[in-house]
């Protein structure tokens, strides 16, 4: 078991079920962060995450969750989480994506379960559990294998690194302050503080006309990402890393390349080669294997005692 995240053996499929979900909403919006490459991006996200911490606040108020104020340290993790799981992540799509297909992105989101798997026992003080890298090595080699190589540039690929690095903070850094804030708590600070930072960057670069700028397809793209890809993508991940610990979880980011496929094949009408099917099925493969039920260890049997000895250490017990 993981130190200081609980995993709930009965809630397990239900915390999996939202796993995949939110997972597969990220992986379809990298399509959609394509809408945006022309657009004042600084300021778009500004008003997407404005808008998914109003929702999120309404949401958390009409589920009865608790908003706790951060206190400590936990500002460092939450501003972590802000600056690289939110703001530079989205920099990095969207600048990627115009330097890369968005394959390439989704492949450098496909190594996430070995990043995870490997750092976060280590933020727990424990070992990484070689079932876990193996299954996590698994899932990233059918995640590539669905996406393929994509076309890119130099550029394009320090890009992917980038977003690598920033999915991978996006859960790890969580960690530390989801026993005391919860998936609500965790996902209204880190949206907030995302806000604040992107008005910032929009006034500095874009100006305060940049949304006058945005146009019919950037505002529905800017909905749909508040919506889904934010507010509910983000309560359904980080309840499933609160439930099955970072490594276990990291390993449902391999439905991120899924999604995106299947989004391009959707908007471009592409027919999946053999090689798309072989990766999900080897995806899918790393999922069971890392995700099956851990069984408890056998305790072993006290050997049998010989009737007249027992009968003489329980007189002697009994003695004064």
């Amino acid at each position: 078991m993981e130190t200081g995240v609980a995993i709930r053996t009965s809630r397990a499929p239900v915390s999996v079920a939202a796993g995949v979900l939110g997972m597969a909403l990220v992986g379809g919006s990298v399509a959609v962060s394509h809408t945006l490459v022309g657009a004042p991006l600084m300021t778009a996200q500004a008003i997407r995450y404005a808008a998914a911490a109003v929702l999120l606040v309404i949401l958390a108020r009409w589920r009865r969750a608790r908003i706790l104020r951060p206190r400590g340290r936990e500002w460092l993790w939450l501003a972590g989480i802000a600056t690289t799981g939110l703001v530079l992540f989205n920099v990095a799509v969207v600048h990627g994506v115009a330097h890369a297909e968005p394959a390439v992105i989704a492949v450098a989101v496909a190594c996430v379960p070995i990043v995870i798997a490997v750092v976060g026992p280590l933020l727990a003080g424990q070992r990484p559990l070689p079932s876990i890298l193996l299954a996590a090595g698994v899932v990233t080699v059918g995640g590539v294998l669905v996406e393929g190589a994509g076309r890119t540039d130099a550029t394009g690929v320090l890009w992917a690194v980038v977003t690598l690095l920033c999915e991978a903070a996006f859960t790890l850094l969580a960690v530390p302050v989801l026993a005391r804030h919860g998936a609500w708590g965790v996902s209204v600070h880190a949206v907030w503080m995302a806000t604040a930072m992107f008005v910032l960057l929009g006034l500095a670069t874009e100006g305060p006309q940049a949304a006058s700028r945005l146009t019919a397809e950037d505002w529905w793209a800017v909905g749909y990402l508040a919506v889904l890809v934010t507010a509910v993508a983000f309560v359904l991940w980080y309840s499933c890393v609160s439930s099955l610990g970072p490594a276990r979880a990291g390993l449902l980011t391999g439905v991120a390349p899924m999604a995106a496929a299947v989004t391009g094949m959707v908007t471009l009408g592409a027919v999946p080669g053999p090689l798309v099917w072989l990766g999900i099925l080897v995806v899918g493969v790393g999922l069971v294997a890392g995700l099956r039920p851990q069984q408890p260890r056998p305790v072993a049997a006290a050997p049998e005692v010989p009737a007249p000895l027992a009968a003489s250490a329980s007189v002697a017990t009994r003695s004064p």
